[in-house]
């Protein structure tokens, strides 16, 4: 069994006498999409050089559908097909950067932030880690959060599998979302 040494503070006491306690929810989000001829490939607010592009009802970026489904699963909100349906006219061609701030900011008035993401994209074809910089960049700018807060990692499909034969891409994403809640001075 572990004890705490003595005189060592709970991380939930703060030097000012309050007691902070966090809530902390967990997203998963999930989307492919089928690759056709023609470029540029957009993944992530980014567009990436590449003769093939993403179809979908929208601009078919996977990466920030993966992000939006994960936040707003994490709130318990939804998911994006709710929020942005593909039978609405006005989601015809829809830039997915749009659709995350206004998933995000439905996720922020319900009292939550992200404190990180984890993102999984996988693709054959295009190699994604010279722009993996830079989509990290482009999801916390879209987000106003810090870079810190934003991992992406490329993983292929080892030539198996829908992946691994270049006809789609698919993206995962696991969104942590905390909110701070002050309680009543200690006595």
């Amino acid at each position: 069994m572990c004890s705490r040494e003595q005189g060592a503070k709970s991380p939930d006491r703060l030097d000012q006498g309050e007691i902070t306690t966090a809530t902390y929810r967990v997203g998963i989000g999930y989307d492919c999409h089928r690759l056709e001829d023609g470029g540029p490939l957009r993944i992530g607010g980014c567009d990436v050089p590449f003769h093939r592009h993403l179809a979908g009802h929208s601009d078919a970026d996977v990466l920030l559908h993966a992000i939006t489904d994960a936040v707003l699963g994490g709130g318990s909100l939804g998911d994006i097909g709710e929020m942005f349906p593909n039978t609405d006219p006005a989601n015809r061609g829809r830039d997915s950067a749009e659709m995350l701030r206004a998933a995000y900011e439905r996720v922020r008035t319900s009292g939550l932030e992200i404190v990180n993401l984890d993102c999984v994209v996988h693709a054959e074809q295009p190699h994604l880690v010279p722009y993996r910089t830079a989509i990290r960049l482009r999801v916390a700018e879209i987000l106003g959060v810090t870079v810190e807060q934003i991992g992406v990692k490329a993983k292929t499909g080892e030539g198996v599998g829908s992946v691994g034969q270049g006809e789609m891409i698919a993206a995962q994403c696991v969104a942590l979302l905390a909110t701070a809640v002050d309680t009543q001075p200690t006595i």
